[in-house]
Order: structure tokens, then C-alpha cells, then sequence
């Protein structure tokens, strides 16, 4: 059992919520990723989700594009990151961390997947792949690692079934029609669309995109098991690149949490 099943699964015998935080790799600079992800955790946050920086991350809106463009002029590659992970675990063993990028990234450094050196990864979420797929279809292979899918409001009833059978770790949900960052969510369609997933799921389902409030927080965390925070964190971080001064984020993601408890 890795961090994140055994994460996922006290969290449950507890009846919490997790909480997931996104940010981007590099966005400022490797050693204030490394800074800002110990400082999440001790806000308040179960789970980190690193974004892969990609030169064309379709799944994204404006403002983690621009992370990633920042990322990316900082020479940030997928073995940084790996080291970076390696750092990290020096002073938490326990946190999940979970890789999201694109295909293309991880094939061309299948070697790094496959090693992962101290098992520092727990999770990978490939955006650009049918769900019913994992890394392992494209010869990418580690078995101590798990594969999260991604479904979307627009999946139909039959892949949902399919998608939710194939994830491990747990189902992504999707809470939006579009890309990170939109607005205007549906909690009727999320609702219906969760109680679908769980149907068919043997991992927690988790909800994200659009969730920028704690109210928005916590309706969410009603319909699933908890809830990933992305955009509004990477607006946060952009706004104090400069001065290197966090405490905002550090003020959310507690309001997050309390929300969500």
C-alpha cells in the first residue's frame, strides 16, 4: 500500500474529506516549490499534486499556462523534479505527492517512472489519455505506482464504468466543462455525476476545477470525498513571486480545510 491509498483510507475511517493542493513546478523557482509545498502541509493539506511543466498544456487555463511558461524558462524538466521530490522527502516520508502532466513527458523519461528512486512518487495523472488507459498501455510501467483517471461532466454512462474501474489511487471528477480556472458550478450534475462513479469505483472520488472558495469547498466535499485546489493557489503564488511573502496561501488553505471538515 502506498502513501496515497493509506492516505486516502484513514481519511475515510476518520470520515474526513481530503484535501488536495496543486501548484506547478518551478513556478517561481524549484526551491520556493520545495518552500510552498512544506507550508501546505502544514496548513492543512493531505495530498500534493505537482504539475509537470508542459509546453502546451491544453487541459489548462490562462493562469497555470503561465505557470507552466514560467516553469519551463527555468529549465524545470521531470528529473528536476524528481530530485526536487527527493528533497522533499528528507523532511515528510508521508505526504502523497502526485505527478500531473502530459504523455509525452513521461514517455520520454520512462526510466525516471519506472525507477523512482525511493519510491519518493506515489501517483501519476496523465491529462492527455483516455481514462480508460494508463501508462502502462504506452510501455510505461511501475507497479508501485498508481494511475489516476479523469472524468468529465460530458463522459458518458458506459466509459464512466469503464474509467472508474481502471483508476487507482482515486477518480478525478472533473466539476467543469472546460479548462482549470472557469467558474459557474453545477451541483446538481456534480452530485448526480459522483453518485454515477461511486457506483462503479473502488477508490475515493475526488472533484476539481472551479473550486475557488471555501463555500465552494465545501459543497463539493458534500458530493465526494474531497477536493483539489489548483488555480486559485497558482494565482497566489504568481502574486508573491516577487517578494517570496506565502502567508495568504497558507490563510486559504486553512479556511479550505476547516470548510471541508
Amino acid at each position: 500500500m502506498n502513501r496515497l491509498t493509506n492516505t486516502l483510507e484513514n481519511l475515510k475511517n476518520k470520515s474526513e474529506k481530503a484535501l488536495v493542493a496543486y501548484l506547478v513546478a518551478g513556478d517561481p523557482d524549484i526551491e520556493t516549490t520545495l518552500e510552498i509545498m512544506m507550508m501546505l502541509v502544514d496548513s492543512g493539506v493531505d495530498i500534493i499534486e505537482i504539475g509537470v511543466p508542459f509546453t502546451d498544456p491544453i487541459a489548462e487555463g490562462p493562469i497555470i499556462q503561465k505557470a507552466h511558461d514560467r516553469a519551463l524558462k527555468n529549465n524545470v524538466t521531470l528529473k528536476s523534479i524528481f530530485e526536487m521530490a527527493q528533497k522533499y522527502r528528507e523532511n515528510d516520508n508521508e505526504t502523497p505527492l502526485v505527478l500531473m502532466g502530459y504523455l509525452n513527458t513521461f514517455i520520454f523519461n520512462k526510466t525516471l517512472i519506472e525507477d523512482n528512486k525511493n519510491n519518493v512518487i506515489d501517483s501519476v495523472l496523465v491529462v492527455d489519455i483516455p481514462g480508460e488507459l494508463n501508462l502502462k498501455d504506452y510501455g510505461v510501467y511501475n507497479p508501485n505506482i498508481n494511475t489516476i483517471s479523469l472524468i468529465s461532466p460530458t463522459t458518458k454512462k458506459d466509459r464512466i464504468k469503464s474509467i472508474a474501474k481502471n483508476s487507482s489511487g482515486f477518480v478525478y471528477y472533473v466539476t467543469l466543462r472546460g479548462v482549470t480556472g472557469a467558474s459557474n458550478l453545477d451541483v446538481n450534475e456534480i452530485s448526480n455525476n459522483v453518485e454515477e462513479i461511486k457506483k462503479h469505483a473502488s477508490v475515493p472520488t475526488l472533484a476539481g476545477f472551479g473550486i475557488k472558495s471555501p463555500e465552494d469547498a465545501k459543497l463539493l466535499s458534500q458530493h465526494s470525498d474531497g477536493v483539489i485546489i489548483g488555480s486559485s493557489i497558482v494565482q497566489m503564488i504568481q502574486e508573491g513571486s516577487q517578494s517570496k511573502e506565502f502567508d495568504r496561501i497558507r490563510t486559504y488553505i486553512t479556511d479550505i480545510k476547516k470548510a471541508i471538515s
